[in-house]
């Protein structure tokens, strides 16, 4: 806070893009891979829970469509 930084307020310090970019591209390839795997469990639990899978046949939806939503993704 005691930091006197000398130019004009809107640019502000000097930033490292590229950091930011990977940051960025980080981010985002969370964000699909989590979403790929929370879909997959929805579907899982729907069909062990009132599909009548039961627990394992809800595991195997689970992997078998993670698997293939990974493949997809890439």
């Amino acid at each position: 806070m005691s930091e006197h930084h000398s130019g004009p307020v809107e640019t502000g310090a000097s930033m490292n893009y590229n950091e930011h970019e990977k940051t960025y591209g980080l981010f985002i390839s969370a964000t699909k891979y989590s979403t790929v795997f929370l879909v997959a469990l929805m579907l899982a639990m729907a069909a062990g829970f009132f599909g009548g899978a039961g627990f394992f046949g809800g595991l195997i939806v689970l992997v078998v469509l993670t698997v293939a939503g990974v493949f997809m993704m890439r």
